[in-house]
């Protein structure tokens, strides 16, 4: 069941610095359903990032029942959740 794509207030930002060092972003927000909100491209590697926003509270962050099955059924897979621009650059791979 697809559930309505509800963005962080950081994922633009994001988005565009990520896009700034060169990271290939699409944007999977609209799939819904726990699918990861960004796929991200960067030296021949695909990584899935579910962006959750650093300012809200520690409970605010929490995956969803829908999200936290997709990180279930996807185990093993390049999946991370980030909350900022480095945690996102060093996900990618950009950062070491």
């Amino acid at each position: 069941m697809r559930r309505a794509a509800k963005l962080d207030a950081n994922q633009a930002q994001i988005v565009a610095d990520l896009r700034t060092m060169g990271v290939l972003v699409l944007s999977l927000a609209p799939v819904g359903s726990g699918v990861p909100d960004l796929l991200c491209g960067w030296k021949g590697r695909l990584v899935l990032l579910e962006v959750k926003d650093g300012a809200k509270v520690p409970s605010a962050r929490k995956l969803t029942p829908h999200q936290e099955l997709f990180h279930k059924e996807w185990a093993g897979m390049p999946l991370y959740v980030v909350d900022s621009t480095p945690s996102a650059l060093q996900a990618v791979g950009v950062l070491s």
